[in-house]
């Protein structure tokens, strides 16, 4: 079978595998969409310390169940998933306190096992997830980024009148905007050093958008009259960024972090005491696919929208290289595998 394949940083190619079997307690899927992540991205350029080469990437999609192995009982041949990639042990303390996401011994579809970018793929049962009626694969293939979402929107804990912030107007960024939405946040704010990235958080219901090269610190000043901003969330992951956040930040404001760059930050402890700020970072997403489902059926969330490339298996070693060199022209890049782009 046809496999996207990374052997070592930079080296990476559409190779033939051997196409596995469902083994005990897992699902054999055929995948039919998968989304390209800054994540594999990392993967590729050897900057994720996790991964062990050769690897098969990708841990946004979805398909079909091909076959189920020894002892699934709950899943249907045909049936139509996408895949949670969070595999926990559930039995170390964060599994035990319901945070199976920061595992002691986590594993990452995608990145510490084979993932989607593959004809067929083996997934644990309980990563399972069926799509509701009316949500297409194309759809389904998106709900990973969504969850990213919802669990720093859910770190951060919004209330009812709070301002949201988000560095960022990537995919990431504009899922959380799409997200913060859905649970009722009005007024959101996006950041953005591309113009093309600012004009899509407009059409996706930002309330304003600000440009980074502008004086972001008195805009929120204007904006809050001086009170500061209760919701921050980092999807730029720039490091030299957090000062400017703790600044902008009103008095009891929570920062929600996702970035995974090792450089140092800044921390000015004085800004986050004398507000009683509140730093979380967010890994993943701590079971939030059915949520994420049902709002998207419900039509709260407009995945497709983020799709700007929609390319078939054999020109993904293309979209890496635009991706590389042209990132401003791509949001979201879907590859069919087992489907047709129309491409």
């Amino acid at each position: 079978m046809k496999a996207f394949q990374v052997n070592a940083p930079l080296d990476y190619a559409i190779a033939e595998v051997e196409a596995p079997r469902a083994a005990s307690g897992e699902v054999l899927v055929k995948v039919a969409f998968a989304g390209i992540c800054g994540s594999d991205m990392h993967i590729i350029h050897g900057d994720n310390a996790f991964v062990r080469f050769p690897r098969i990437t990708g841990h946004e999609f979805a398909g079909t169940v091909e076959a189920v192995g020894e002892g699934v009982e709950n899943v249907d041949i045909g049936a139509r998933v996408c895949i949670d990639p969070v595999v926990s042990c559930g039995r170390c303390y964060p599994c035990r306190i319901g945070r199976p996401n920061v595992c002691s011994a986590l594993q990452v579809i995608g990145v510490h096992r084979d993932g989607g970018f593959e004809e067929w793929v083996n997934v644990p049962a309980a990563n399972v997830h069926l799509l509701p009626e009316g949500l297409g694969l194309e759809a389904g293939a998106l709900v990973e980024p969504y969850s990213i979402a919802a669990n720093v929107l859910e770190r951060m804990q919004p209330l009812r009148g709070d301002r949201l912030l988000i560095y960022g107007a990537g995919v990431i960024g504009l899922t959380i905007l799409q997200m913060a939405r859905a649970l009722g946040i009005e007024d959101i704010t996006v950041i953005d050093l591309i113009e093309e990235r600012l004009a899509t958080a407009r059409e996706l219901g930002a309330t304003r958008t600000w440009h980074g090269k502008e004086d972001v610190e008195a805009a929120a000043r204007e904006l809050t009259g001086g009170e500061g901003i209760p919701l921050i969330a980092d999807a730029a992951c720039v490091p030299a960024l957090l000062p400017q956040m703790l600044r902008i930040a009103s008095p009891a404001g929570r920062i929600g972090l996702l970035g995974f760059n090792p450089t140092p930050s800044d921390l000015v402890q004085l800004e986050v005491i004398k507000k009683e700020l509140t730093l979380v970072g967010s890994r993943l997403n701590n079971r939030k696919f059915p949520e994420v489902l049902e709002r998207m059926a419900a039509g709260r969330l407009d995945p497709l929208a983020l799709v700007s490339h929609r390319l078939a298996f054999d020109d993904m070693p293309g979209a890496i290289d635009m991706l590389d060199h042209h990132p401003e022209r791509a949001r979201k890049v879907l590859i069919g595998i087992g489907a047709d782009t129309g491409a």
